[in-house]
């Protein structure tokens, strides 16, 4: 369970962290994404189709068989898992694909639009693919519309910033960025130690699950990228935009829902999820940096043999 304290402080890092996307945003990039709409299907498509699949299929056939009324907090597993599923990515995606060689364009854009349709688009999808969740246990769309319509007030504050001073709204946006990598580590060495006892008595497939959504959501996206006829270095940015939700908006959720017992059971995957991911998604990022070099040396190399051919 989250402290009072831990709470308001939650929020008030989500809020630093919203201000800084916000920053990092202009007029001019609303007018290029909708000359590219590619990138803004992509993002609608992965975000709020393709993970909340991933999460419905592994709550359904992983968590949910486990469940029954002597064994409810099952329910309080898949509900956590599916929220998570359904929630855009944050800024600890761009982190993560600029030291992978992504295309940091692609993945700041996908991340602007799945967030700005939050506010319509959680609601339902997680009304959606809550089918078959016992209802004490639903999260109700409209606590979710509520935190996330509040959350982009900052993001407007955070673009009028950036407006008025660009070097402001530059240290903004890496401040923001910075906060969501270290509100996950402020999860873990705040919960974590409370916590140590349950985490050596949870299920496995609690844990098959948190590590799976980000897992599954990777090869989910770098596939759909490939599909649609992304180049390989677009379809690995897709990929990490796929698997990296925004976690501490999930805990934020969770904790300003439910109290008490049912506040720990919910919350389980979205923490977990939370340190999981930073493992998962740093792998990922060094396996893609390594496949980008190796990229680059063979155009390199093909250059010089066309210029020996001249």
């Amino acid at each position: 369970m989250v402290t009072e304290f831990e709470t308001k402080l939650l929020g008030v890092m989500m809020m630093i962290i919203m201000l800084g996307m916000g920053a990092s945003l202009t007029l001019k990039d609303f007018m290029i994404a909708l000359k590219r709409p590619v990138g803004i299907g992509i993002g609608v498509v992965t975000t709020y189709l393709l993970t909340p699949i991933v999460g419905f299929a592994l709550a359904h056939l992983v968590l949910l068989p486990n469940a029954s009324q002597e064994a409810s907090q099952w329910y309080a597993y898949a509900v956590g898992l599916i929220l998570m599923a359904c929630l855009p990515g944050g800024t600890t995606s761009n982190i993560f694909n600029y030291f992978s060689k992504g295309v940091l364009s692609l993945s700041l854009l996908m991340t602007i639009v799945s967030t700005l349709l939050a506010v319509v688009m959680v609601p339902l999808t997680l009304g959606f693919f809550s089918m078959g969740i016992d209802g004490n246990w639903k999260i109700p769309p409209e606590n979710v519309a509520q935190v996330l319509f509040v959350l982009l007030v900052p993001t407007a504050i955070g673009m009028g910033l950036r407006k008025l001073n660009p070097n402001m709204g530059a240290t903004l946006e890496l401040l923001g960025g910075v906060l969501g990598v270290l509100v996950i580590f402020f999860l873990m060495v705040s919960w974590v130690p409370r916590n140590w006892q349950l985490l050596l008595t949870t299920p496995w497939q609690v844990y098959f699950g948190a590590i799976g959504l980000g897992v599954f959501g990777f090869a989910v996206g770098y596939t759909f990228a490939r599909l649609v006829r992304q180049d390989k270095r677009r379809a690995r940015t897709i990929a990490l935009e796929t698997g990296i939700q925004n976690g501490p908006l999930g805990v934020l959720i969770v904790t300003l829902t439910f109290t008490g017992m049912q506040q720990q059971q919910v919350l389980l995957i979205p923490v977990l999820y939370s340190l999981f991911i930073i493992v998962t998604s740093s792998l990922a990022t060094l396996w893609f940096r390594r496949i980008s070099d190796r990229e680059a040396l063979s155009r390199d190399r093909a250059k010089v043999g066309t210029m020996k051919a001249v």
